[in-house]
């Protein structure tokens, strides 16, 4: 698994290259992210756990400040709260940043926000159905859970070669879909959508996608658009801060997968996965 993210997550906030897997990762969450938010109204967001596996941290949900979204997050270390803050404060964004150690007792009142969502985090929570029993008790419209692929390649090669690290630092059986359908229907929640995402040119693997691509013979698909590889560092800090507006244009330019392929290719290569509920009206 890509277990240096637990290791080597500091260094993002001095150096925020998250390369172009994670930043493509970031624009095709925003998609889903942006079109939830419109088609329900939703002004209240909270991430929880907003510590997943991606670049830097705790930068999910700043999209959603575009949208008029007031957003709170959760996260375990103290010290990566620290970092969160300064990053927000550098983009002049209003964020609640809040501690809890683990994720079961949530500092908040109930139905305080309209939408709960995480991504990649839910093998971070020590039990699943305590863990969702307080999303439910918070959320009063949506709930917004995105995973790992787990038939992509990517992820079986992962879980193979690490697997030691795996049953050591997550717990595997909180994103195993069974377990997160059977859990949220009985608490009353309807699964509206459940779609594969993040599926670009590249596999998902453990380095570096223009590395990946040179391989292959294929970096001739990265020369064209503006963002360059092995120049300046890939944020989408810099998309957020105005200083890189072409960068959502760039990235789309590798969503041919994403739009044309078929669920079976999908099941395949994507590397994520999402299930949106809605509460189950009475």
């Amino acid at each position: 698994m890509a277990i240096p993210i637990l290791q080597f997550w500091e260094k993002y906030y001095t150096n925020p290259d998250e390369g172009l897997g994670s930043t493509y990762e970031r624009f095709i969450i925003n998609e889903v992210l942006f079109k939830t938010v419109k088609h329900f109204k939703i002004k209240k967001v909270l991430e929880a756990p907003s510590f997943g596996f991606t670049g830097m941290s705790g930068i999910n949900s700043m999209g959603l400040v575009q949208k008029n979204c007031e957003i709170s997050l959760i996260d375990h270390d103290q010290n990566r709260i620290n970092y969160i803050k300064n990053t927000w404060n550098s983009m002049n964004m209003s964020l609640d940043i809040r501690f809890c150690d683990d994720y079961l007792n949530l500092p908040f009142e109930d139905k305080s926000f309209e939408m709960s969502w995480n991504f990649s985090a839910l093998w971070f929570t020590p039990d699943l159905k305590l863990f969702l029993k307080e999303l439910d008790r918070l959320s009063s419209k949506v709930i917004l859970l995105m995973v790992p692929n787990q038939t992509g390649i990517g992820y079986l090669q992962q879980k193979y070669t690490g697997k030691d690290d795996l049953k050591k630092y997550l717990n595997e059986d909180c994103i195993k879909i069974p377990n997160i359908k059977s859990i949220m229907n009985q608490m009353g929640w309807k699964l509206l959508s459940h779609e594969l995402i993040d599926c670009p040119l590249w596999p998902d693997i453990g380095m570096s996608k223009e590395d990946f691509l040179k391989k292959f013979h294929l970096d001739f698909l990265i020369k064209k658009p503006k963002v360059q590889i092995n120049n300046n560092p890939l944020t989408i800090l810099d998309y957020y801060s105005g200083a890189k507006p072409e960068m959502i244009n760039d990235m789309k330019k590798y969503e041919f997968f994403e739009r044309n392929a078929p669920n079976t290719f999908k099941k395949i290569w994507s590397h994520h996965q999402y299930l949106l509920f809605v509460k189950n009206e009475k």
